[in-house]
Formats: C-alpha cells, structure tokens, sequence
C-alpha cells in the first residue's frame, strides 16, 4: 500500500515506535510528508538546526532510509553525545553568519535544510541567507515554528517589520517580479532560484529551482476575431 503522504506515517512513527524526545506541533506531520515523501530511500543530505534531544533526527533517519545522512546543528555542545550511525552532530551558532558559513564548508550541499533552532528573528533571516545557496536544485527548505514571529520575547510581534513573517511575505514578491513594470523593482536572486513558496500555520516551505522568464503561448483555434496583441501571442505558439 502507497503511502498517503497525510502525516501518517510520521505520526506513527512519533507515537508508537522507541525514540529520543521530540517536541513538535502534531499539525506539522502532513507538512513534512507532503514535501518530503519524494526524497524517501534516496541518497539524500539533510540537515536540522535544534537537535534538543536528538529524536527528530532519529525520525528522519528512519523516515528517508538507509542512503540518507542526517546533519544535526545545534549551540548546546552537549548534543554531540547524540551522534549515531548516519547522524553527524555539529555546533554552530545560528545568529552567528561565520558560523553558519562554517557549515557550508563541512557539510555537503542538501537536499533538504530545516530550520528548528532557537526560533528568534535574527537567527532565522541569518540561517535563510546563509544556507539558501547551499541547498541543491531541487531541494527543499523548510522553517518552522514562525509563531515566535507574532512574540514579542523573540524578537517579533504582530506586524513587526523586523519579524521573519515580514521577511517571507517578500518572497510572494520575488515569484511575481518577472511581471514588475516598476524601474525600483526587478527580478532579485530569489526570483532565479524559488520554484514556490508555501505558508502554513507555523511553516514555511520553499522548493529550490532554476528559475527563466516566464513564457506565455496562445494554441488552438481562434472563436472570434483576434485583436492584434493577441493575434501577435498566437503567432508566437505556431
């Protein structure tokens, strides 16, 4: 029987089998699978800032197989006791930009990156600049627990320009500025390299791919008199 990629098996996994301790938003299960399920028993790289206690990097060493290998990042040098068979634990601070560098230069680029750290404002700009480039074309990139964007404590608050909900709201900017017809705004790195961008209550997921011009074309046979813009788009799809 296929899987139904509904969070399901996760969530079995997270229930009922022998793991670490791992803390997460039940809701978060379909997310992960409806993104991830296509990496499943593939040699794959994936790396997670906030190792905690080490269970969620248990859960995706069994949930991608036996080709995946599993990068923990964590500030707490205690978590490099969880290391295991295809888990590597590193130490790196997420607010710090030559840290996170370090990173790029130890582990290979990835196929996907999640980001569940320390959740403050800073530290999620500064790990989505600095590890964007080093994930791999078709990649996937995924933050989560962006309620600390509506908490003052972290760094956020409601409409807070500063918050990382803030900052990915200009992400729908940069899929649409092919279609800019302002001499301020133009097709920025993100525009080059973001196939989409998906929000869901506490995530963020962008799926990594070369990006060209968008390219429009009019097929089939006309029902009525083509105007001149159109009859010059029908001419372009002959």
């Amino acid at each position: 029987m296929q899987d139904q990629h509904d969070g399901s098996t996760l969530r079995d996994f997270f229930e009922n089998k022998e793991h670490r301790l791992i803390h997460k938003w039940l809701g978060y299960f379909e997310v992960y699978e409806r993104h991830f399920a296509r990496f499943r028993n593939k040699p794959i790289t994936l790396m997670e800032f906030g190792v905690l206690h080490g269970g969620s990097l248990q859960m995706w060493k069994w949930y991608f197989g036996e080709q995946a290998q599993i990068h923990g990042v964590d500030i707490n040098p205690r978590c490099a006791e969880l290391a295991e068979d295809r888990v590597t634990i590193h130490i790196a601070d997420q607010e710090d930009r030559n840290s996170l560098r370090k990173l790029t230069q130890t582990i290979p680029q990835c196929d996907i990156i999640i980001d569940d750290g320390g959740h403050t404002m800073l530290q999620q700009k500064h790990t989505f600049e600095e590890l964007w480039g080093h994930l791999k074309e078709g990649g996937v990139y995924l933050c989560e627990d962006l309620s600390t964007s509506y908490w003052k404590e972290f760094g956020g608050g409601y409409r807070n320009p500063d918050s990382f909900i803030e900052y990915t709201k200009n992400f729908i900017d940069s899929l649409n500025a092919w279609w800019s017809h302002e001499d301020h705004y133009n097709p920025d790195p993100l525009t080059l390299s973001a196939f989409s961008v998906h929000f869901y209550g506490g995530i963020v997921v962008l799926e990594k791919r070369a990006m060209t011009v968008p390219e429009a074309r009019m097929r089939g046979t006309p029902s009525f008199p083509l105007t001149a813009g159109e009859q010059k788009s029908y001419d372009r799809g002959r």
